[in-house]
């Protein structure tokens, strides 16, 4: 027996367009009560307006930034070659992509952002359990981007300015000018989150190609500096292809599925927006895999033409573009890595977290101040800690958020598209007493599900550089798949919880 509690809002009729399309019914109140507020309720049809263009540039802008060339050049960093790191990241971007376009389909046809579409299978209140992990990540990821720029400014800068800028006083282990420029990266990123997301989208449209072009301009100089680009394809692996390669190359695979395995939750957040599904299908189809093996491409080119010249794999593009003397090409390099690192934490974590944070308490937090608590919490996890090692980048951060949200995307995939066929009841999502309010608010089935594939997916990894040591070394072997293993197993034991619950009820 299903709990209940008083009804908020009466139910509100909602109308299906020739496109299959979904919103309220004009002239129809739009949800109120404890769960809905203006920034949480389902965008009407005449503004989702974004078209394939303007997903594709999303994707270029968000993929072509400072942490994906270090996801391509910290592979070559340990051990593989060009072809390796290619491959790898082809293969985990072609895959990510098939939960990205099940969970974004979600937000053109309704309106809604990720934490309203989570309380179909979660429940209105447990949503907030994957909203606050996903927003968790985010503030991560956006301490980490914070961290990019900030250090593109005090690297840059350091070598215009001279040595008064690059050797002042240290506090905390850093010069005092980098914290100076990490400050200076965060205010920009909150005046920019702060005018709201359609001058995201239009900074998103032109910051793309600005970027793609960035990226050229640093692999014609580096070929230069190394004599051409035969250097470049010539650096060899020092794993080869052998058992050496594949030990490190399923890790390396999820380490970077999990790179976009938080937008693989959240993109509601976007295609909400959009004008179709094609258009989102498309638009996504065009911009990640694509974008993203191409900068992949760029990446590993240039840090091979860098161990070629310099005699080591200089995996940061930041202490890479500082080797210039050029005062032309350090202004350039400043002013790409900045607007390369703006556009994919504007974008990919700071919109995300806001909604969720938003979803926490809808009468008290608004969008903005979610994207406020975003930029505070992203500075108390201590980015430079993460970003110092690319092993620790790459096999533990990565790995660690690949398992865990991979179990949120088997949960959200199995309710919508196996359980609901795609059918929503607009209201009800707002609604206490609903057919998503389960017992109390919380469907216990998808915690129990989002636990179990939790605990396989990240229980045997490794927590290095954080702490030494796994938590449950029987399941070490599992670590190396995490993020496979959190989708399996949640999506599974979902269904199994659910069919044992009885005829799904929340068919529309």
């Amino acid at each position: 027996m299903t709990d209940t509690a008083p009804t908020a809002t009466p139910p509100t009729s909602q109308v299906t367009l020739a496109d299959g399309r979904v919103e309220i019914a004009p002239g129809a109140p739009a949800p109120t009560g404890p769960y809905a507020n203006e920034d949480l309720l389902p965008v009407p049809v005449e503004k989702r307006t974004w078209t394939t263009y303007n997903f594709s540039a999303l994707w270029v802008g968000m993929a072509h930034n400072t942490a994906s060339w270090t996801l391509a050049s910290g592979l070559i960093a340990v051990g593989m070659d060009w072809k390796q790191a290619v491959l790898t990241i082809a293969l985990a971007n072609v895959i990510v992509l098939i939960p990205m376009l099940l969970t974004g389909h979600a937000g053109p046809k309704y309106g809604i952002p990720f934490p309203v579409f989570a309380r179909a299978s979660f429940g209105i209140r447990g949503a907030n359990l994957p909203a606050v992990v996903r927003a968790l990540v985010a503030c991560g990821w956006f301490g980490i981007q914070t961290w990019i720029g900030g250090e593109a400014i005090y690297f840059l800068a350091g070598k215009l300015i001279g040595s008064g800028w690059a050797d002042a006083a240290k506090v905390g282990g850093y010069a005092w000018t980098m914290w100076l420029s990490f400050a200076i990266f965060w205010a920009l990123q909150v005046v920019i989150i702060y005018r709201g997301m359609e001058t995201i989208r239009r900074f998103e449209n032109w910051a793309a190609p600005f970027v793609l072009v960035g990226a050229f301009v640093m692999l014609w100089w580096m070929s230069d500096k190394a004599g051409g680009f035969g250097p470049l394809f010539d650096q060899p692996s020092k794993l080869g292809w052998g058992a050496d390669f594949w030990k490190l190359f399923a890790p390396a695979l999820m380490g970077m599925i999990g790179f976009w395995s938080t937008l693989s939750l959240n993109i509601p957040d976007f295609t909400r927006y959009g004008k179709s599904q094609k258009a989102q299908t498309r638009g996504q189809a065009l911009g990640l895999p694509t974008t993203m093996t191409l900068f992949a491409f760029l990446s590993v080119m240039v840090t091979s033409g860098s161990q070629a010249v310099y005699g080591e794999a200089i995996w940061d593009p930041v202490q890479l573009a500082a080797k210039t003397d050029s005062t032309v090409g350090l202004l350039f390099a400043l002013v790409t890595v900045l607007v390369a690192t703006l556009s994919v934490n504007v974008a990919a974590n700071l919109v995300s977290p806001a909604f969720d944070f938003s979803n926490i308490a809808p009468r008290r937090i608004s969008f903005r101040a979610g994207a406020l608590a975003t930029c505070v919490l992203g500075v108390l996890i201590f980015p430079w800690k993460l970003y110092s090692d690319p092993q620790g980048y790459i096999f533990t951060w990565l790995g660690l958020v690949g398992g865990l949200l991979g179990t949120v995307a088997g949960i959200l995939i199995a309710d919508y598209w196996i359980l609901r066929r795609g059918r929503l009841d607009l209201a009800d999502l707002y609604r206490t007493g609903g057919r998503y309010w389960y017992e109390g608010g919380w469907n216990w089935r998808a915690v129990v599900a989002f636990a179990a594939g939790g605990i396989l997916a990240v229980g045997g990894a490794s927590f290095k550089p954080l702490i030494d040591g796994r938590p449950i070394p029987a399941l070490a072997d599992l670590a190396d798949y995490g993020w496979a293993v959190g989708l399996g197993t949640s999506m599974v034991l979902y269904l199994v919880l659910m069919a044992l619950r009885g005829r799904h009820r929340s068919t529309v």
